[in-house]
């Protein structure tokens, strides 16, 4: 299963994916999510609907598609702690990481249930102002892909049906 950061819907929202002119992306979401293939995780939902903008709305219509933290997730929060304490990050970047910090959850999730993590991060192993995703992937033995990969792999096609301009 492809477990979604908020990034990707935000900036699917933004800009090539917006309501308006890629509806086919959505939708595909939503089937997606019903053949369980992806999703995505409360705290993210939590981030989105902050916006108050249309992302906000459909994150509220989608609740199914937001899934909560389990007990088997909060196991492996001590080794991605771990981790990142043995890193050179700041006390801020480890601060910000830690805790209820929707990747830090979302790692940990996708560890638990051997999901990937779909993110526009890209890794940079000597940040040292910010946790990223695909590096704490990596040092947890998770996955981590973008937007476009996750489409490919799932076979998607975000067809146009009637093209009149």
């Amino acid at each position: 299963m492809f477990l979604v950061d908020a990034n990707v819907l935000i900036e699917a929202k933004n800009r090539y994916y917006a309501f308006d002119i890629a509806p086919g992306f959505w939708a595909w979401l939503d089937q997606a999510c019903r053949q369980a293939v992806v999703c995505s995780l409360d705290a993210v939902q939590d981030e989105l609907l902050q916006g108050g903008d249309e992302l906000a709305d459909w994150a509220e219509k989608n609740a199914s598609f937001f899934h909560p933290l389990d007990q088997g997730s909060t196991e492996h929060f001590s080794a991605l702690s771990a981790w990142a304490g043995s890193r050179s990050f700041t006390p801020a970047a480890l601060s910000n990481f830690t805790g209820n910090n929707a990747d830090y959850l979302l790692i940990a999730y996708a560890r638990e249930h051997g999901h990937t993590v779909v993110t526009h991060e890209r890794s940079q192993p000597n940040a040292r102002n910010r946790v990223l995703i695909p590096d704490a992937c990596l040092a947890m033995g998770v996955s981590s892909i973008d937007t476009f990969q996750m489409l490919r792999r799932t076979g998607a096609q975000l067809d146009l049906r009637s093209a009149t301009p």
